[in-house]
């Protein structure tokens, strides 16, 4: 297996490393391949309740590698373009997420981007595509596609208005213009922004505590209503959270979350 993605695994959390620092972590087509790979491997381990994407080095993922695009400008083939390893992919019920990394959506377990570094192109909307954001204070964001000659491509004209408004969403493509940490927390792009001395460890510490305080079936199913919810109407949203509802009921984490609180004891969730 190559190591261009790393994978650790610690107290409930999957920690998933883009791992080219010499090239900020650009991306290659081996590593959208193992990167797809492994975020599988880490949602069919029982024992990991949530994922963290983040970057080796001073960059979280600076864009498609420019190598690949300087051959692309020329009419030269990028070379081979590896793909991921055939295999039944772990998947919830989210439907139509299925390219670039729109994909991420589709995966069951929640994906935190800790987004060290610069995140631009490719990079940006990778971490769009993640449940929740973090970023170090040093951080910068662009999406650079129209400096490039490029358009909104990826997904990003579907998800980025959705996190920060049309407006904001035209300023960010058009003018391809560097987003400092603070104003990515500001508009809505991050969740929050830490210190660099507190955010491995802060980043963590969250996802320690989504992994062990609540119900891995109860994020899923918030996960799926979420995204499909995208493309639903309020009333076939009330329709299909209220069925949620009732088969929740039902399941060995209702029961458990009940229990935990009558009997003031941490809980033990099998997300079942």
């Amino acid at each position: 297996m190559s190591d261009v993605v790393l994978f650790d695994k610690k107290e409930g959390v999957a920690t998933v490393t883009l791992n080219r620092p010499d090239r900020l972590n650009a991306v290659t087509g081996e590593l959208r391949a193992r990167l797809r790979e492994t975020l599988d491997d880490a949602c069919k381990d029982d024992e990991v309740k949530v994922i963290i994407v983040t970057g080796a080095g001073r960059g979280f993922c600076a864009g498609a590698d420019m190598e690949g695009l300087a051959a692309t400008s020329e009419g030269r083939s990028q070379g081979e373009e590896i793909s991921a390893e055939e295999r039944n992919y772990a998947a919830n019920n989210v439907k139509g997420f299925d390219g670039g990394f729109s994909y991420f959506p589709t995966l069951p377990k929640p994906i935190i981007a800790a987004i060290n570094g610069p995140a631009a192109g490719v990079g940006f909307i990778m971490a769009l595509y993640c449940d929740i954001r973090f970023a170090k204070e040093g951080a910068v964001f662009s999406s650079a596609f129209s400096k490039r000659g490029l358009i909104a491509e990826w997904g990003v004209g579907w998800i980025l208005p959705r996190l920060v408004g049309i407006a904001r969403a035209n300023d960010i493509l058009f003018t391809s213009r560097r987003i400092t940490a603070k104003e990515a927390e500001t508009m809505g792009i991050v969740n929050k922004t830490f210190p660099e001395e507190e955010f491995e460890s802060s980043v963590f510490e969250y996802a320690k505590e989504l992994a062990s305080s609540v119900s891995p079936r109860s994020v899923r199913i918030m996960k799926e209503q979420i995204y499909n919810a995208q493309a639903e109407t309020i009333e076939e949203n009330l329709k299909s959270s209220m069925h949620a509802m009732v088969e929740s009921f039902d399941s060995e984490d209702f029961k458990e979350g009940v229990s935990h609180f009558v009997e003031k004891r941490e809980p033990k969730f099998t997300g079942k």
